[in-house]
């Protein structure tokens, strides 16, 4: 089944269910300031494991107090995807502080 590129509108509407969320040329991004770099790397560990049980994987960096995350989908020629925006919503709700809206 083949994962369609988003229309900027389409882009425009998730955007705005996903605060802190933006898209940087054809990918999109999120950075999150954790209290110490032992909490940011567990999220980085939480994060991995979505994106194996997603088969979806990230650029993901691990800063010293940050995780930063860049994603789209490949098999769309590099656009930004569903696929995605629900990595997105699943690691929103698992980041400290920024559980489900």
């Amino acid at each position: 089944m083949a994962v369609e590129p988003l229309s900027q509108k389409e882009i425009e509407d998730r955007l705005a269910e996903l605060p802190g969320w933006s898209v940087d040329g054809d990918r999109l991004t999120r950075s999150y300031r954790l209290g110490s770099h032992f909490a940011a790397a567990a999220l980085v560990v939480h994060i991995a494991g979505i994106q194996e049980e997603l088969d979806h994987h990230s650029d993901l960096t691990l800063g010293y107090h940050t995780v930063s995350l860049s994603v789209n989908t490949h098999s769309a020629g590099g656009a930004v995807t569903d696929k995605d925006f629900a990595l997105a919503r699943r690691v929103e709700d698992i980041a400290p502080g920024h559980g489900a809206h």
